[in-house]
């Protein structure tokens, strides 16, 4: 097995990256480029989170080694200590002394481990902060030339380069004025490894101490289905704002380009910039701007209306960030739409005295062989309705522990006698054992938790929602690239933090100790003593002062005085957006409703009138081949009884009075009736709330 669990996880690493990039990016639609990046970072992060448990076992191994090393080589003992002979005979000598090391089963032969980080971490580096940031900004740019994007590009990463290096320009005069300290290109890679380190911690812990609190308690509040339901009526409210300003806002942004496009002719020297323009607008758009173009109308030189490159470039650029921010707001509706409709069947389903679940629109992707003879009706009512919400409470207490273990671990990490940090008791208590498989899933499930805490925070704050990441090849290509970005930025320091929670880290444990490889590749931290002995023991501290204002919510209290509402629970604005996003949720199942009594009245009336339909076509080309056949000598006299024997029959007309019978008479008592908004001629009443009395009743409420 030498060797063998590394490629192992090499392998399966890879296609777990691949399968994500799948479920989040569309392979047909973004480009290449986007796509490669964002899958060597995601793989890149996801290989140091699955590989360094197995260093950490092949370190354990190789410390018991050197531990034995040193014993061989102490004094000889004298002749009635090196051999003792016990009661039953046998004879114990120091070589017996000496303890057993057991090989771990993945254990990593010497010099591919340090090879291996050195690949992994410089790669990982390089993406984050020189190449992703560029490729985003160059995706995103309104530039019409290779050489625009590059500048663009280069001008908005500014602000990332200028922190970068900024960070290692301070510690590279630190180091270069102390006078016991001579520079090399040792202390200058660590100098380097360390600033994006200091950069990656400072982040992390905001992000962590956010995690560690809000992970637990969204589980918990996911067991109390009312107070789910109502913030997720709450989201649809602010959500269905967002979207009303984003399809507004892309309204705006075509009618500006339909103006541009009709004032460019097509033998303009700048229609190319608008017709690169008119590839980036929705199909809908296109195809009415073709409609109005005219191909054949020469511009006129002495006009001087016409725009420039430079607004070209800024047309283009609104073009992009327009059609980016209505398609993600789409695909968040429709995600919040399902989870609304999901979580109001289950609050039906629980007094369901057959114990079936019903559920209120039937799914349109086929069911698969396990939700058809496994996940049956009735184990999904006593999935939904009974055990998720005891299995939410029981991880949200698991995980409630994991975080106050985490808290206390990373206040206390650098005390090694006694040994406080819980997860340095764990470790050391099986390296005793030598249970290399505890180790390895310890560490992993450790790691993951902290992955977990860190990333969720950056789509769970709000400040953030703008980099979304939906599934079902919804996520575009800004998104991706960010997440990639953010993740090769905080993955490193992490398990850095993460090595010293277990002291195996002799900067922060001040232990010698055998280190591990991608410790060695990091390089020593106290070639900068006020960085390894302060920040990096005395910083983490601060998660405990983030996890109390996340626990008291002070930072949603702080957004909701500002004016950015927040769900608070018992509060007047919070009820107003509770019963408005109700409202939305209910016109939206009307209109689902709706549009499902349509198609099975439709297959219905297939099946009961196709046959019929198929027949009478078929006897009407048979009359129009007589039809030609008979009176093809003379124009006149053919047409007179072409209208003769083309005249339209009456069971089509009678099949389509049928079909108006048969629909639902209208209830003007309903409350369906007074819900929905009014038609064009009225345009005086709006729907509750009057958040969107500027918007057009059109693209709000689609329904009509």
């Amino acid at each position: 097995m030498s060797g063998a669990a590394l490629a192992i996880e090499i392998v399966v690493v890879f296609f777990l990256a691949l399968f994500l990039l799948h479920r989040y990016g569309d392979f047909k639609k973004q480009q290449k480029m986007v796509l490669f990046g964002t899958l060597l970072a995601w793989y890149l992060c996801f290989l140091i989170v699955f590989i360094l448990p197995l260093d950490v076992s092949t370190t354990i191994y190789k410390q018991c080694k050197i531990e034995n090393e040193k014993q061989s080589t102490t004094p000889p003992m004298t002749t009635a200590f090196a051999n003792l002979t016990s009661r039953n005979g046998t004879v114990t000598t120091k070589e017996s002394l000496e303890k057993e090391c057991y090989k771990p089963w993945s254990y990593i032969p010497d010099g591919i481990m340090p090879i291996f980080w050195r690949v992994v971490y410089w790669t990982s580096q390089c993406l984050t902060w020189l190449l992703l940031p560029f490729m985003q900004s160059y995706a995103r740019s309104g530039g019409f030339s290779i050489t625009g994007k590059i500048k663009t590009a280069l001008i908005e990463n500014a602000i990332y380069y200028g922190t970068y290096l900024l960070i290692f320009g301070s510690l590279l005069i630190y180091v270069a004025v102390h006078p016991n300290w001579h520079l090399n290109w040792y202390q200058l890679q660590t100098i380097g490894i360390t600033a994006a380190n200091t950069w990656g911690l400072f982040l992390l812990v905001l992000l962590l101490g956010y995690g560690l609190v809000e992970i637990p308690r969204s589980y918990w509040n996911a067991s109390r289905r009312g107070h789910l339901l109502m913030k997720t009526y709450f989201k649809a409210a602010k959500l269905m704002t967002e979207k009303a300003d984003a399809e507004e806002n892309l309204e705006d942004v075509m009618e500006e380009v339909r103006k541009v496009s009709e004032s460019i002719k097509y033998n303009h020297p700048l229609r190319k910039y608008i017709d690169t323009i008119l590839k980036k607008c929705p199909t809908e758009y296109q195809e009415k701007m073709g409609r109005n173009m005219d191909d054949y109308e020469d511009f006129d030189d002495k006009q001087n209306a016409y725009p420039s490159e430079k607004s070209l470039v800024k047309l283009h650029k609104q073009v992009i960030y327009a059609v980016q921010r209505h398609n993600r707001t789409q695909v968040q509706w429709q995600i919040l739409l399902e989870q609304a409709f999901h979580l109001e069947d289950v609050a039906k389903n629980e007094t369901s005295a057959t114990h079936q679940f019903i559920k209120s629109f039937v799914p349109q992707e086929p069911e698969g062989l396990v939700s058809r003879y496994l996940y049956t009706p009735t184990v999904e009512w006593y999935w939904e309705c009974l055990l998720k919400q005891w299995f939410y409470r029981l991880l949200a207490v698991l995980l409630t522990l994991f975080s106050v273990v985490v808290v206390w671990s990373e206040c206390t990490f650098f005390s090694t006698h006694p040994v406080l940090s819980l997860f340095a008791v764990f470790i050391q208590l099986a390296e005793r054992t030598y249970n290399y498989l505890y180790i390895e899933m310890a560490c992993f499930l450790t790691i993951f938790f902290l992955c977990t805490c860190v990333y969720s925070t950056v789509f769970r704050i709000r400040v953030f929602n703008y980099y979304y990441l939906a599934s079902h090849h919804q996520t575009d290509a800004y998104s991706l690239q960010f997440s990639g970005m953010l993740f090769c930025r905080l993955t490193p320091p992490l398990c850095l933090n993460f090595l010293g929670l277990i002291h195996m880290d002799s900067a922060i444990s001040h232990q010698e100790k055998e280190q591990t490889a991608y410790t060695s590749i990091m390089g020593s931290m106290r070639v900068l003593s006020f960085i390894a002995d302060g920040f990096y023991i005395y910083y983490p501290m601060l998660i405990v002062i983030l996890c109390i204002a996340t626990y008291f919510s002070l930072g949603t209290r702080c957004l909701n005085l500002l004016g950015f509402q927040q769900f608070m629970g018992e509060n007047d604005m919070t009820s107003d957006l509770i019963d408005e996003g109700k409202e939305l949720i209910r016109r939206e199942k009307r209109k689902r409703q709706r549009t499902e009594d349509g198609e099975n009245r439709r297959r219905e009336w297939k099946e009961r009138y196709g046959n019929h339909r198929e027949d009478y076509t078929r006897n009407r080309n048979v009359h129009s081949e007589l039809k030609e056949t008979n009176y093809s000598d003379s124009a006149s006299a053919g047409s007179n009884r072409q209208a003769k024997y083309t005249r339209t029959n009456g069971k089509p007309e009678r099949d389509r009075i049928e079909l108006l019978q048969d629909a639902e008479p209208m209830d003007f008592n309903a409350d369906t009736f007074k819900d929905d908004p009014l038609d064009a001629e009225s345009g005086s009443r709006h729907p509750p709330g009057g958040r969107y009395l500027s918007m057009s009743r059109s693209r709000i409420f689609d329904d009509v």
